[in-house]
């Protein structure tokens, strides 16, 4: 028989060479970055059961290569050459 997960459990792993928090409780999973506080991963059950963490992980790869593509043109500078029309005095 399983034990019943009501409290959050911490480990340590290592992932290319750099340590992470793993933190499994009752609502999800969250991985931290050694040191940080903010998670890098968090995934709750209901969204992997749902699909909708699937669905998350597809969504941010495809705008991870979109943004990678793209990423010359947002280092340009933007064009300020527009020209302003003078207020009429009244």
């Amino acid at each position: 028989m399983a034990t019943v997960l009501d409290k959050e459990l911490k480990r340590q792993v290592i992932v290319d060479g750099v340590d992470y928090t793993v933190a499994v409780d009752p609502e999800g999973i969250r991985l931290t970055a050694k040191g940080k506080r903010r998670p890098e991963v968090e995934l709750r059950w209901r969204d992997l059961l749902s699909g909708e963490a699937a669905m998350a992980v597809a969504l941010n790869a495809s705008l991870a290569k979109r943004q990678a593509a793209t990423q010359p043109e947002a280092e340009q500078s933007p064009d300020r050459t527009s020209k302003r029309v003078p207020k009429s005095r009244s």
